[in-house]
Protein backbone atom coordinates (compact mmCIF):
# COMPACT_ATOMS: atom_id res chain seq x y z
CA UNK A 1 0.00 0.00 0.00
CA UNK A 2 2.47 2.20 0.39
CA UNK A 3 4.20 2.13 -2.79
CA UNK A 4 0.65 2.61 -4.30
CA UNK A 5 0.23 5.51 -2.59
CA UNK A 6 3.90 7.02 -3.27
CA UNK A 7 2.82 6.53 -7.08
CA UNK A 8 -0.62 8.37 -6.45
CA UNK A 9 1.08 11.73 -5.30
CA UNK A 10 3.71 11.63 -7.37
CA UNK A 11 2.08 11.02 -10.74
CA UNK A 12 1.83 14.27 -13.14
CA UNK A 13 -0.84 12.75 -14.57
CA UNK A 14 -4.09 12.51 -13.24
CA UNK A 15 -2.89 14.92 -10.81
CA UNK A 16 -3.84 13.86 -7.46
CA UNK A 17 -6.49 14.75 -5.09
CA UNK A 18 -5.03 16.47 -1.53
CA UNK A 19 -8.30 16.97 -0.17
CA UNK A 20 -6.49 14.08 2.38
CA UNK A 21 -2.92 15.49 2.68
CA UNK A 22 -3.12 16.85 6.38
CA UNK A 23 -2.62 20.66 6.52
CA UNK A 24 -1.70 21.45 9.74
CA UNK A 25 -2.00 25.33 8.78
CA UNK A 26 -5.72 24.56 8.00
CA UNK A 27 -6.13 23.28 11.38
CA UNK A 28 -5.17 25.93 13.03
CA UNK A 29 -8.19 28.04 11.43
CA UNK A 30 -10.98 24.52 12.15
CA UNK A 31 -11.06 24.45 8.29
CA UNK A 32 -9.52 20.46 7.44
CA UNK A 33 -11.49 17.44 7.00
CA UNK A 34 -8.04 16.03 8.30
CA UNK A 35 -7.57 18.12 11.66
CA UNK A 36 -9.56 15.14 13.86
CA UNK A 37 -6.20 12.73 12.80
CA UNK A 38 -3.82 15.43 14.72
CA UNK A 39 -3.54 16.75 18.41
CA UNK A 40 -1.91 19.77 19.48
CA UNK A 41 0.10 19.49 22.29
CA UNK A 42 1.85 21.72 24.66
CA UNK A 43 5.78 22.54 25.36
CA UNK A 44 8.04 23.39 28.03
CA UNK A 45 8.19 27.37 27.62
CA UNK A 46 11.14 27.24 29.98
CA UNK A 47 13.49 29.17 27.64
CA UNK A 48 15.10 31.36 29.97
CA UNK A 49 17.01 28.06 31.37
CA UNK A 50 17.41 26.88 27.53
CA UNK A 51 18.36 30.04 26.10
CA UNK A 52 16.98 31.20 22.44
CA UNK A 53 19.27 31.17 19.49
CA UNK A 54 18.84 34.27 17.88
CA UNK A 55 16.56 33.48 14.32
CA UNK A 56 14.22 31.25 16.14
CA UNK A 57 10.50 32.24 18.09
CA UNK A 58 10.04 32.41 21.18
CA UNK A 59 8.67 28.99 22.15
CA UNK A 60 5.21 30.59 23.29
CA UNK A 61 4.97 30.97 19.34
CA UNK A 62 5.43 27.54 17.89
CA UNK A 63 2.24 25.09 16.97
CA UNK A 64 3.10 21.47 18.12
CA UNK A 65 0.78 18.51 16.82
CA UNK A 66 1.15 15.14 16.83
CA UNK A 67 -0.29 12.11 14.77
CA UNK A 68 -2.57 9.63 16.72
CA UNK A 69 -2.23 7.35 14.43
CA UNK A 70 1.47 7.27 14.17
CA UNK A 71 2.97 7.46 17.44
CA UNK A 72 6.10 9.19 17.99
CA UNK A 73 5.67 11.66 15.19
CA UNK A 74 6.22 15.50 16.00
CA UNK A 75 5.14 18.51 13.90
CA UNK A 76 6.33 21.89 15.28
CA UNK A 77 5.03 25.02 13.07
CA UNK A 78 6.24 28.64 13.40
CA UNK A 79 9.53 27.92 15.29
CA UNK A 80 11.83 30.00 13.09
CA UNK A 81 12.06 34.14 12.29
CA UNK A 82 12.29 35.38 8.53
CA UNK A 83 15.80 35.76 9.21
CA UNK A 84 16.14 32.49 10.85
CA UNK A 85 14.98 31.07 7.35
CA UNK A 86 16.98 32.90 5.62
CA UNK A 87 20.21 32.25 7.81
CA UNK A 88 19.57 28.00 7.68
CA UNK A 89 18.89 28.70 3.85
CA UNK A 90 22.02 30.23 3.35
CA UNK A 91 24.31 27.82 5.46
CA UNK A 92 22.31 25.01 3.57
CA UNK A 93 23.32 26.68 -0.20
CA UNK A 94 26.41 28.37 0.27
CA UNK A 95 28.48 26.78 3.57
CA UNK A 96 27.10 23.16 4.19
CA UNK A 97 28.09 21.59 0.59
CA UNK A 98 31.77 22.63 0.69
CA UNK A 99 34.68 20.46 1.10
CA UNK A 100 35.42 18.23 3.18
CA UNK A 101 31.63 17.73 3.37
CA UNK A 102 30.66 14.77 0.95
CA UNK A 103 28.10 15.62 -2.02
CA UNK A 104 26.46 13.45 -4.60
CA UNK A 105 27.97 15.12 -7.65
CA UNK A 106 30.03 12.96 -9.47
CA UNK A 107 34.07 13.36 -10.78
CA UNK A 108 33.24 12.27 -14.27
CA UNK A 109 30.50 14.75 -14.52
CA UNK A 110 31.67 18.34 -12.95
CA UNK A 111 35.08 19.90 -12.14
CA UNK A 112 36.75 19.51 -8.96
CA UNK A 113 36.55 23.42 -8.14
CA UNK A 114 32.57 22.67 -8.48
CA UNK A 115 32.54 19.53 -6.54
CA UNK A 116 34.62 21.32 -3.43
CA UNK A 117 32.28 24.46 -3.24
CA UNK A 118 29.20 23.83 -5.59
CA UNK A 119 27.56 27.12 -4.56
CA UNK A 120 30.59 29.51 -5.65
CA UNK A 121 31.13 27.58 -8.69
CA UNK A 122 26.89 28.25 -9.19
CA UNK A 123 27.11 31.75 -8.95
CA UNK A 124 30.39 31.64 -11.33
CA UNK A 125 28.08 30.10 -14.23
CA UNK A 126 28.18 32.08 -17.59
CA UNK A 127 25.23 30.16 -19.15
CA UNK A 128 21.84 29.14 -18.43
CA UNK A 129 21.91 25.87 -19.36
CA UNK A 130 25.25 25.33 -17.02
CA UNK A 131 23.25 27.05 -14.09
CA UNK A 132 20.19 24.42 -14.79
CA UNK A 133 23.01 21.57 -14.97
CA UNK A 134 25.10 22.25 -12.20
CA UNK A 135 21.94 23.51 -10.18
CA UNK A 136 19.15 20.44 -10.43
CA UNK A 137 22.55 18.10 -9.94
CA UNK A 138 23.08 18.83 -6.64
CA UNK A 139 21.13 16.68 -4.56
CA UNK A 140 22.85 15.91 -1.08
CA UNK A 141 25.41 16.82 1.04
CA UNK A 142 26.42 14.98 4.65
CA UNK A 143 28.22 16.19 7.30
CA UNK A 144 29.62 14.68 10.63
CA UNK A 145 29.45 10.77 10.80
CA UNK A 146 28.83 10.16 6.95
CA UNK A 147 26.72 7.62 5.53
CA UNK A 148 28.93 5.03 3.43
CA UNK A 149 25.71 4.48 0.41
CA UNK A 150 27.38 0.95 -0.14
CA UNK A 151 27.71 -0.70 2.48
CA UNK A 152 24.44 0.66 4.18
CA UNK A 153 26.87 1.68 7.24
CA UNK A 154 28.13 4.53 9.29
CA UNK A 155 31.73 4.80 9.00
CA UNK A 156 34.97 5.98 11.46
CA UNK A 157 36.85 6.85 8.38
CA UNK A 158 34.04 8.58 6.51
CA UNK A 159 33.28 11.53 9.52
CA UNK A 160 33.95 15.73 8.96
CA UNK A 161 33.17 18.03 11.55
CA UNK A 162 29.44 18.64 12.22
CA UNK A 163 29.08 22.24 12.33
CA UNK A 164 29.02 24.12 15.86
CA UNK A 165 25.59 26.08 14.84
CA UNK A 166 23.29 23.46 13.71
CA UNK A 167 24.12 21.16 16.64
CA UNK A 168 23.66 23.91 19.14
CA UNK A 169 20.07 24.28 17.49
CA UNK A 170 19.35 20.85 17.27
CA UNK A 171 20.41 20.56 20.95
CA UNK A 172 18.11 22.86 21.72
CA UNK A 173 14.90 21.80 19.99
CA UNK A 174 15.80 18.31 21.63
CA UNK A 175 15.71 19.92 25.34
CA UNK A 176 12.00 21.22 24.67
CA UNK A 177 11.26 18.41 23.41
CA UNK A 178 12.85 16.24 26.72
CA UNK A 179 15.82 14.82 25.00
CA UNK A 180 18.25 16.18 27.29
CA UNK A 181 21.01 13.59 26.05
CA UNK A 182 20.31 13.78 22.39
CA UNK A 183 24.14 14.67 20.23
CA UNK A 184 23.62 15.92 16.88
CA UNK A 185 26.12 13.64 15.12
CA UNK A 186 25.30 13.18 11.20
CA UNK A 187 23.17 15.21 9.04
CA UNK A 188 22.23 14.85 5.14
CA UNK A 189 21.04 17.81 3.81
CA UNK A 190 18.84 17.38 0.85
CA UNK A 191 17.92 19.75 -2.10
CA UNK A 192 14.78 19.18 -3.94
CA UNK A 193 13.93 21.00 -7.28
CA UNK A 194 10.02 20.39 -7.80
CA UNK A 195 9.41 17.73 -9.62
CA UNK A 196 11.76 15.23 -7.62
CA UNK A 197 10.98 12.83 -5.05
CA UNK A 198 12.86 10.77 -2.28
CA UNK A 199 11.44 7.13 -2.68
CA UNK A 200 10.43 5.09 0.44
CA UNK A 201 12.48 3.94 2.86
CA UNK A 202 13.54 3.46 7.20
CA UNK A 203 16.37 4.94 8.83
CA UNK A 204 17.70 2.15 10.49
CA UNK A 205 21.61 2.37 9.95
CA UNK A 206 22.53 4.11 13.03
CA UNK A 207 23.66 2.09 16.57
CA UNK A 208 21.40 4.45 18.89
CA UNK A 209 17.63 4.04 17.39
CA UNK A 210 16.50 5.22 20.28
CA UNK A 211 17.49 8.94 19.79
CA UNK A 212 14.93 11.42 17.89
CA UNK A 213 15.38 12.31 14.31
CA UNK A 214 15.09 16.03 13.04
CA UNK A 215 13.51 17.15 9.88
CA UNK A 216 14.18 20.94 8.92
CA UNK A 217 12.54 22.43 5.87
CA UNK A 218 12.99 25.17 3.99
CA UNK A 219 11.43 26.65 0.71
CA UNK A 220 8.78 24.96 -1.55
CA UNK A 221 6.24 22.55 -0.33
CA UNK A 222 6.42 18.78 -0.11
CA UNK A 223 4.19 15.94 0.17
CA UNK A 224 5.73 13.85 3.06
CA UNK A 225 4.29 9.76 3.63
CA UNK A 226 4.90 8.64 7.04
CA UNK A 227 3.51 4.74 7.04
CA UNK A 228 4.22 1.97 9.42
CA UNK A 229 7.08 -0.77 9.78
CA UNK A 230 6.30 -2.42 6.62
CA UNK A 231 5.42 -1.44 2.94
CA UNK A 232 2.14 -3.29 3.79
CA UNK A 233 0.52 -0.46 6.14
CA UNK A 234 -1.16 2.32 4.40
CA UNK A 235 0.65 5.93 4.93
CA UNK A 236 -0.73 9.05 6.06
CA UNK A 237 0.10 12.35 3.91
CA UNK A 238 0.99 15.82 4.82
CA UNK A 239 2.31 18.64 3.69
CA UNK A 240 5.69 20.04 5.19
CA UNK A 241 6.27 23.51 4.39
CA UNK A 242 9.14 26.04 4.64
CA UNK A 243 10.15 26.50 8.82
CA UNK A 244 8.77 23.51 9.74
CA UNK A 245 10.22 20.72 12.74
CA UNK A 246 9.22 17.55 12.21
CA UNK A 247 10.63 15.23 14.67
CA UNK A 248 10.72 11.11 14.41
CA UNK A 249 10.94 9.05 17.46
CA UNK A 250 9.56 6.34 19.22
CA UNK A 251 7.66 3.88 17.13
CA UNK A 252 7.82 6.53 14.12
CA UNK A 253 11.62 6.21 14.33
CA UNK A 254 11.52 2.91 11.95
CA UNK A 255 8.56 3.61 9.95
CA UNK A 256 8.42 3.82 6.24
CA UNK A 257 8.68 7.40 4.67
CA UNK A 258 8.91 9.12 1.73
CA UNK A 259 8.85 12.31 -0.19
CA UNK A 260 6.66 11.75 -3.52
CA UNK A 261 6.05 15.14 -4.50
CA UNK A 262 7.67 18.89 -4.18
CA UNK A 263 4.88 21.60 -5.44
CA UNK A 264 4.71 25.48 -5.37
CA UNK A 265 4.27 27.08 -2.15
CA UNK A 266 1.01 29.01 -1.14
CA UNK A 267 3.52 31.43 -0.06
CA UNK A 268 6.87 32.60 0.47
CA UNK A 269 7.17 33.77 4.06
CA UNK A 270 11.52 33.60 3.36
CA UNK A 271 10.74 36.21 0.81
CA UNK A 272 9.43 38.89 3.52
CA UNK A 273 11.30 41.86 4.04
CA UNK A 274 12.93 42.71 6.57
CA UNK A 275 12.77 45.86 7.35
CA UNK A 276 14.72 46.86 10.34
CA UNK A 277 18.05 46.19 10.70
CA UNK A 278 19.97 42.96 13.07
CA UNK A 279 20.55 45.18 15.74
CA UNK A 280 16.61 47.10 16.06
CA UNK A 281 15.51 44.08 16.11
CA UNK A 282 17.66 43.11 19.45
CA UNK A 283 17.27 46.73 20.73
CA UNK A 284 13.63 46.32 20.33
CA UNK A 285 13.07 42.85 21.80
CA UNK A 286 10.41 43.18 24.79
CA UNK A 287 11.59 40.32 27.14
CA UNK A 288 15.47 40.42 26.87
CA UNK A 289 15.29 36.75 28.60
CA UNK A 290 15.18 35.60 25.77
CA UNK A 291 17.76 36.20 23.73
CA UNK A 292 20.43 35.83 26.52
CA UNK A 293 23.23 36.16 24.37
CA UNK A 294 22.88 40.02 23.68
CA UNK A 295 25.36 40.94 26.00
CA UNK A 296 27.88 38.20 24.35
CA UNK A 297 27.28 39.40 20.78
CA UNK A 298 28.24 42.96 21.38
CA UNK A 299 31.21 41.93 23.17
CA UNK A 300 32.30 39.34 20.01
CA UNK A 301 31.27 40.83 16.79
CA UNK A 302 32.67 37.39 14.56
CA UNK A 303 30.24 34.82 16.15
CA UNK A 304 27.54 34.32 18.60
CA UNK A 305 29.54 32.89 21.52
CA UNK A 306 26.67 30.63 22.84
CA UNK A 307 25.26 29.36 19.38
CA UNK A 308 28.36 29.46 17.36
CA UNK A 309 26.40 31.50 15.03
CA UNK A 310 28.08 33.08 11.22
CA UNK A 311 27.30 36.68 12.79
CA UNK A 312 28.23 38.08 9.57
CA UNK A 313 25.95 35.49 8.02
CA UNK A 314 23.05 36.20 10.04
CA UNK A 315 23.37 40.21 9.26
CA UNK A 316 24.07 40.30 5.52
CA UNK A 317 20.66 37.79 5.27
CA UNK A 318 18.55 41.22 6.18
CA UNK A 319 20.15 42.50 2.83
CA UNK A 320 17.86 42.42 -0.51
CA UNK A 321 20.98 42.37 -2.56
CA UNK A 322 23.22 39.83 -1.20
CA UNK A 323 19.65 37.39 -0.72
CA UNK A 324 19.04 37.52 -4.09
CA UNK A 325 20.84 34.67 -5.80
CA UNK A 326 19.51 32.45 -2.79
CA UNK A 327 16.07 33.74 -3.48
CA UNK A 328 16.07 32.66 -6.77
CA UNK A 329 17.27 29.54 -6.12
CA UNK A 330 14.75 28.91 -3.98
CA UNK A 331 11.67 29.71 -6.61
CA UNK A 332 11.59 26.11 -7.24
CA UNK A 333 13.63 24.35 -4.86
CA UNK A 334 13.13 22.80 -1.68
CA UNK A 335 16.08 22.74 1.30
CA UNK A 336 15.91 19.69 4.14
CA UNK A 337 18.45 18.91 6.61
CA UNK A 338 17.91 15.65 8.48
CA UNK A 339 19.88 15.26 11.85
CA UNK A 340 20.38 12.44 14.29
CA UNK A 341 22.79 11.24 16.73
CA UNK A 342 24.70 7.83 15.73
CA UNK A 343 26.73 6.63 19.14
CA UNK A 344 24.56 5.39 22.00
CA UNK A 345 24.93 6.86 24.87
CA UNK A 346 28.65 6.95 26.50
CA UNK A 347 30.26 5.73 23.45
CA UNK A 348 33.16 7.97 22.24
CA UNK A 349 33.56 6.79 18.92
CA UNK A 350 32.11 3.50 16.38
CA UNK A 351 34.22 1.45 17.01
CA UNK A 352 33.84 0.92 21.00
Amino acid sequence: MFREYFKYYKSKWPTPDLKNVIDFRETERGESEAKVLISMVPLNEDYVNFGLPLGVQPICNWQCYIVPKHPGLIMIRNAFTVQGQRYWMSRCLRDFPKHPNRVNLSETLFSRDAIEDWWSALQQCCHQDDVKRLKNAMRWSTMGYQHDWDTKVYSEQLHSNFPKDLAKMCNFFAQVLGYKTFKAQAAIVNYYPIGSTLSGHTDHSEPNQKAPLFSFSFGQTAIFLIGGLTLQVKPTALFLESGDVLVMTRESRLCYHAVPRIMKARDDPWNEYITLSPSDLLKQTADRRVHKDIAQVERNDTEFVQWSMDLTLYERVCNEAFWLPYKNYLQDSRININVRQVLNEGEETLTQ
